[in-house]
């Protein structure tokens, strides 16, 4: 008989286990006597032996010792790396199945924490271009007591950089980049590294593309300007890359998470790109905020406009968390009237010029401020709100601001469906204003387990009035 000193789980111990869903992280979750076990690279379906090594709480991290029957939607990773790159996790499961499981765990997570049951439309995919898609990338450096330069993303789980020279996520106009420019930084002897252990350096190798037009940025982050024959080397590559409008530094002195630092200095020609959305121009900088897929970023966006235009056809639209205009332009293009929010005045100023630049200055108005401050006094007349907040979702002040003066129309792009369900349920619940009309969510990051999704608002009678 198995004794119950047996049958308790331990470290080293060998079990049988069948995922039933991934986390976050991409990893498999499975259930073994009221455990949850939580296996890398395992896929929904799929049994395996698996080795229990740490406890966390009420699961256990394990590691997959033998597959015992694949999943018909498992798939050799396109990317030799990606078994060790934290940048992807979920390029062992095929596209369409990516699909279909961000669709079921955004239902599943409006559902438990919002206690909204709904059936999303069918996530917006575009499974022609589920590589090459990337329009930006911002990449760790670290030159090894060898001399030898690393640049990639980390392992998962670590600061610890997997060494690459090619990309697959990237667009291939950025990858084509990586080697070459790598080889150059190399030569240049410069220090780097990426979390400042050893004092100073570079740190990251910034690069953006402009899709539409092609146009490229190249930035290096550094701790410091003391980088000889900068100036050299930027002009070099203007001269490599046709595509190229201008070398930048970004300078980057404290030991921090955050990449970028307040201050970039042009090296070589200017400091912006030209793209485009929904056929409005837009400049961008090394540090301005814009989605990394352009055309899942024009598909979400289409989809927002049409609505307005069949619901309210035209009138005066509040644009919070504005940015530098990415979602107001497109609808101040078909007649709209928009005031844009933006915490940040940098990106105002950028959103002012971007709508200058469109012959839009006079439906686009753009203030600087907390929106949580700005909201109260922009929404009264207002026909439609819309939503872009950042991941941590809105602050409470700004969901109580909407609930006290509710527009008849709202619309809430969300990059994390557990903040979206938050917020929603208070929008909605009983003391809410808002009933569901559509649940679009998009795949802006095919390859990772993140989803962002657009809930369209209708508002309803709840003793409220607008």
């Amino acid at each position: 008989m198995t004794s119950a000193t047996d049958a308790a789980p331990r470290p080293g111990r060998l079990i049988e286990v069948e995922a039933v869903d991934l986390d976050r992280d991409g990893r498999g979750l499975a259930r073994w006597m009221g455990w949850v076990i939580v296996v890398p690279d395992l896929l929904p379906g799929e049994k395996a032996q698996v080795q229990l090594q740490q406890r966390q709480r009420s699961r256990w991290l394990s590691r997959r010792v033998r597959l015992i029957n694949p999943s018909d939607a498992r798939r050799r990773p396109p990317c030799i790396l990606a078994a060790d790159c934290g940048g992807c996790t979920l390029q062992h499961l095929d596209d369409p199945s990516q699909a279909r499981w961000k669709h079921a765990s955004l239902a599943e997570t409006l559902r438990r924490l919002g206690q909204i049951c709904t059936d999303p439309e069918p996530v917006l995919s575009d499974l022609h271009r589920s590589f090459g898609y990337r329009n930006r990338a911002l990449i760790p450096l670290n030159r090894a007591a060898d001399g030898r330069l690393r640049l990639g993303y980390f392992k998962r789980g670590s600061h610890r950089i997997v060494n690459l020279n090619r990309c697959p996520v990237l667009d291939p106009r950025l990858d084509a980049l990586i080697q070459p420019l790598k080889n150059d930084l190399q030569a240049t002897g410069w220090p780097a590294d990426h979390d400042l252990q050893t004092g100073t350096g570079l740190r990251h190798l910034g690069l953006r593309l402009a899709h539409h037009s092609g146009e490229l940025l190249i930035t290096l982050v550094s701790s410091h300007e003391a980088l000889p024959g900068l100036k050299s080397l930027a002009d070099r590559w203007m001269a490599r890359w046709s595509e190229l409008r201008g070398v930048t530094l970004n300078l980057q002195p404290k030991r921090s998470n955050l990449i970028l630092g307040t201050e970039t200095r042009l090296v070589a020609g200017c400091e912006t790109v030209e793209e485009r959305i929904c056929g409005q121009r837009l400049q961008l900088a090394t540090t301005t905020f814009f989605q990394v897929n352009t055309l899942q970023a024009e598909a979400i966006v289409t989809v927002l406009r049409q609505w307005f235009l069949q619901t309210i056809g035209s009138g005066r639209l509040v644009d919070a968390y504005c940015g530098v205009g990415t979602i107001s332009l497109p609808l101040a293009a078909v007649g709209f009237d928009v005031l844009g929010i933006e915490l940040h005045a940098s990106s105002v100023d950028q959103a002012v010029s971007n709508a200058a630049l469109n012959g839009l200055a006079q439906r686009c108005r753009f203030i600087a401020g907390d929106v949580a401050d700005q909201l109260a006094q922009a929404l009264p007349g207002t026909d439609a709100l819309v939503l872009d907040p950042p991941r941590r979702g809105l602050d409470q002040r700004v969901v109580e601001t909407i609930l006290g003066s509710p527009p008849p129309f709202l619309a809430y792009l969300s990059c994390d469906p557990a903040t979206q369900a938050r917020d929603l349920k208070a929008l909605m619940g009983p003391e809410g204003a808002y009933r569901l009309h559509r649940l679009q969510p998009v795949d802006f990051f095919p390859q990772t387990t993140h989803l962002e999704s657009l809930a369209l608002l209708e508002r309803i009678s709840c003793g409220v009035q607008p």
